[in-house]
């Protein structure tokens, strides 16, 4: 018989937002006095980085892995391997710290009756990070599989909840569907990321006077790190703007030589490797100003969270949520996506920010941090496991 109060945490994850969401997930819920089991990448190496993550956590968790002998997930990969962990685990019920890794598959193939594994029904939830076809403007094959699908899950109540980290696509689906559980659960700003901007540039290695502006993430082309390396190069030499590239970037081709250019003039700094997280705090304590020159990026961001936990502005393609949250409440610049003048130009701005500009952007970041903190996130990720939120009183 399993315990109600348990639930499985499923990521196979380790790259980009993956642990630091899971370790906020394992966080909250074990605040709830819930027992977990966890199942992650236990590989050599990755396993190193869930540990880290995960911290003092550990002790109060289980650890099953996502992934079987031969290094694959199990059974299909997909819902079936989801299924696999759940019954390793004994846990009630199973939530997906990303429901992407398997929505798509899921609603495809709901489309012509072929549903995920009965055990799952009514006993599985998540968060949907980049639900595409539900913004899609565009009618295709594609979109069309995945809403049939989709809506059937949904209506049959397979999901014990399901939440959006994009406020407006969350609004829309509950009005579509009133009577299902669908949430909205406000990308976390974390804290300890507004530290000392000076003691962090000592630590990096970062010339004081220069104006920093932070590339973060994974090397991924549409992460646009070629668009700032090419957009940098067509600044003149003496500009005070500094590029930061943090992350396992491995840049190659032009962008690499570009970005080796800038290196021996003095003007970039490149952190080409895991970074952990107190490395992390101090590059965007040590910035000035954030570049998020994504393409066709959807959903929201762990940057621009961090950007907005550390008060600073932000440089980012007008394009979808990131372009609307940015124009909306006032985070920073906006440039046409993939427009490499126009991202010159707009780091030339930022580079020459008058202390009112900044002390405007500081403002507003420090009141998105407060909308989307910590705590809205945990009552809201609460609320959506139908348990009740600790008394303020």
């Amino acid at each position: 018989m399993t315990d109600r109060n348990h639930l499985l945490l499923y990521e196979p994850r380790t790259e980009g937002h993956h642990l630091g969401w899971l370790r906020f997930i394992t966080e909250d819920l074990l605040s709830a006095n819930l027992q977990l089991t966890l199942a992650v990448d236990l590989h050599p190496g990755n396993e190193q980085k869930v540990r880290e993550q995960l911290g003092e956590l550990q002790s109060a968790v289980a650890l099953i892995n996502a992934y079987d002998a031969s290094g694959q997930r199990h059974g299909d990969q997909k819902s079936g391997s989801v299924a696999t962990c759940l019954q390793q685990s004994g846990a009630a019920n199973v939530f997906l710290c990303a429901l992407d890794e398997i929505a798509s598959h899921c609603w495809r193939r709901a489309t012509f009756g072929f549903f995920p594994p009965p055990e799952l029904r009514g006993r599985i939830g998540g968060i949907y990070h980049r639900p595409r076809f539900l913004a899609a403007s565009k009618w295709s094959p594609d979109r069309l599989l995945k809403q049939t699908g989709f809506e059937r899950l949904v209506k049959q109540g397979w999901l014990r909840q399901l939440l959006f980290v994009d406020e407006f696509l969350a609004r829309e689906q509950q009005y579509l569907f009133p009577n299902a559980p669908i949430f909205f659960l406000p990308d976390p700003c974390p804290s300890g990321y507004d530290g000392d901007r000076a003691v962090a540039r000592k630590q990096l290695q970062l010339p004081p006077e220069k104006c920093v502006l932070l590339f973060y993430g994974t090397g991924a082309r549409r992460k646009g790190l070629h668009l700032a390396v090419e957009a940098m190069l067509r600044l003149p030499v003496n500009s005070p703007a500094f590029l930061l590239c943090a992350g396992q970037q491995n840049p190659g081709g032009e962008t690499a030589r570009g970005l080796e250019k800038l290196i021996q003039q003095n003007r970039a700094r490149l952190i080409n490797r895991y970074v952990s997280e107190a490395e992390e705090k101090d590059c965007f304590a040590a910035s000035d100003v954030i570049l998020l020159p994504y393409l066709n990026h959807f959903g929201t961001s762990g940057v621009l969270s961090r950007a907005m936990a550390a008060g600073k502005p932000v440089i980012v393609s007008d394009e979808q949520l990131l372009g609307k949250l940015t124009r909306e409440q006032d985070l920073g610049l906006l440039f046409p996506t993939g427009d490499i003048a126009q991202l010159a130009d707009r780091i030339q701005k930022a580079a020459a920010f008058s202390p009112v500009e900044t002390e405007r952007f500081f403002i507003a970041a420090r009141k998105y941090a407060a909308r989307y903190s910590r705590k809205n996130y945990r009552d809201a990720l609460l609320a959506s496991l139908e348990i009740p939120l600790p008394s303020r009183g």
